[in-house]
């Protein structure tokens, strides 16, 4: 049987790129379709031994500011021919499954969420990257209806729609009117050979854009005056950077092993967006370290709160709302229980979401309808 493995874009590396590569390990394509790809990014990844097809906008001009044209992307991924593959198969959090399949061809979608900034977070988006107001808010809600439109529609030419969380299942069944089966994403579950001690610092792992909410973060920490680490870079690190305090520390982007060893020498991974599902908090608590999460999207699937006094099975606390007070309490409650958190429930909870349970619920998914066809 000859795959196709469809992927939105391969510029950085990051959690759907985890998903892709174990996809690639399961599917084992004849070759991958994407709009944009930069090698550069990914030597060291199974990605780069793949044959790897692109569209008219992977040029160097496009690539460097690649999420101004959006507009642009739907009509690129239908320009790419599906003509003689079997199966389908495309890991999408933008465009990928609007791909356009032949009559014979199954065709299957691991769906991250249907597009976020233009569905049910779209007025946040805009406010946030101020494209609220003015000629320039007026032309992204153009833009934004136009993708609506056609998200809604492309969904109609995939067979069956995989999700990764329960909550992005929502979404699908709300935007697209379609049913989905949860497969959760592939994660690093297992511990460092060798555990740094704990400090007394919390630490944000993330790229420093809006929508993750970085600017709370360190404003709750400035006013605690309690040890965090900032790690990852993005459009925001400058501004971020200029109204921190002492006690904060930017540590910009670290490979992965160092990554871990901060996150485990770590007393609580802050994590305050509303992800589809969310990887880092998982393989925080591989790392035995708890998290701090907002009560919202796929933490509620990854993050065991505890059972009033009770932590046995706790591997986290949660705030309600995206403000500096909510997570402020949730902070302090931390640091009056911390001790009352178990390295074998976080390591267990963990675990939940392995590599090896990805790949072969994947691979049982695929078989049963490739039987059916």
């Amino acid at each position: 049987m000859k795959t196709l493995l469809v992927h939105d874009w391969l510029v950085d590396s990051g959690g759907a790129e985890k998903v892709l590569e174990s996809l690639i390990e399961v599917l084992e394509p004849s070759r991958i379709f994407t709009l944009f790809y930069d090698p550069e990014n990914f030597k060291n990844s199974i990605i780069f031994k793949q044959t790897i097809e692109t569209t008219f906008l992977n040029k160097n001009f496009f690539k460097k500011r690649y999420r101004n044209f959006l507009p642009f992307f739907p009509y690129a991924i239908e320009n790419l021919d599906t003509e003689g593959f079997d199966l389908v198969f495309s890991s999408s959090h933008c465009v990928a499954k609007g791909i356009i399949p032949k009559v014979e061809q199954l065709n299957i979608c691991y769906c991250h969420t249907p597009v976020r900034y233009v569905w049910d977070q779209s007025f946040e988006y805009l406010k946030l990257s101020k494209l609220d107001k003015g000629i320039k808010g007026f032309l992204s809600k153009m833009v934004f209806n136009y993708l609506r439109i056609w998200d809604e529609s492309s969904s109609k030419r995939v067979d069956h729609f995989i999700s990764n969380s329960d909550f992005v299942g929502k979404r699908i069944e709300k935007y697209y009117k379609r049913e989905s089966k949860t497969i959760y994403p592939p994660c690093d579950v297992e511990p460092l050979e060798n555990m740094p001690q704990k400090t007394e610092e919390f630490v944000f792992a993330s790229r420093l854009v809006p929508y993750k909410r970085p600017d709370i973060v360190i404003e709750v920490f400035n006013d605690l005056k309690i040890p965090l680490k900032v790690i990852g870079d993005g459009p925001l690190y400058k501004d971020l950077k200029k109204f921190k305090k002492d006690n904060i520390k930017f540590l910009g982007y670290l490979k992965k092993e160092d990554l871990r060893r901060e996150i485990a020498s770590s007393l609580a991974l802050i994590f305050p967006p509303i992800e589809d599902f969310g990887i880092l908090p998982v393989e925080s608590q591989s790392l035995l370290t708890p998290v701090i999460a907002l009560k919202r999207g796929g933490s509620l699937e990854t993050v065991i709160e505890p059972e009033g006094e009770n932590y046995d099975r706790a591997t986290g606390i949660f705030f309600e709302n995206q403000d500096k007070e909510s997570i402020k309490i949730a902070v302090e409650k931390f640091l009056k229980n911390r001790d009352k958190f178990r390295s074998e429930s976080l390591l267990s909870n963990a675990r939940r979401f392995s590599k090896e349970r990805f790949k072969k619920e994947i691979k049982e998914f695929v078989e049963e309808k490739v039987g059916k066809c």
